[in-house]
């Protein structure tokens, strides 16, 4: 369900809660060319290796993520941000606590 917080200043982090041993997503756009979802990851939760038709941005705004991408591992922390191209495989791990993320989706050409 997507929330209607047009026109209002939120601050983001505030906007999703941890859940023990879970995964928690709240769609914020939903439109044809793409979606703005937030996600808080309990830590040792995660999304198994996959890929998307999407171009896809992650935005950390509270803990830090494993993120693999095309087999590399990259560690993203709160403040920083991590592209992930169409089609390409990858998976998001909560391993050294929770993270709340902003997962940015555009379709792609």
């Amino acid at each position: 369900m997507t929330m209607d917080i047009k026109g209002k200043a939120i601050e983001m982090e505030s906007m999703i809660e941890y859940q023990k041993d879970s995964v928690v997503s709240m769609e914020v756009i939903k439109k044809e060319l793409g979606t703005v979802t937030l996600f808080a990851f309990d830590q040792g939760q995660g999304l198994s290796e996959h890929s998307a038709p999407f171009d896809a941005m992650v935005q950390i705004i509270d803990g830090e993520a494993e993120i693999t991408l095309a087999g590399e591992g990259h560690t993203v922390k709160k403040g920083e941000m991590l592209i992930m191209p169409a089609n390409i495989p990858h998976a998001l791990q909560a391993v050294k606590g929770p993270y709340k993320m902003i997962l940015t989706m555009i379709k792609s050409d």
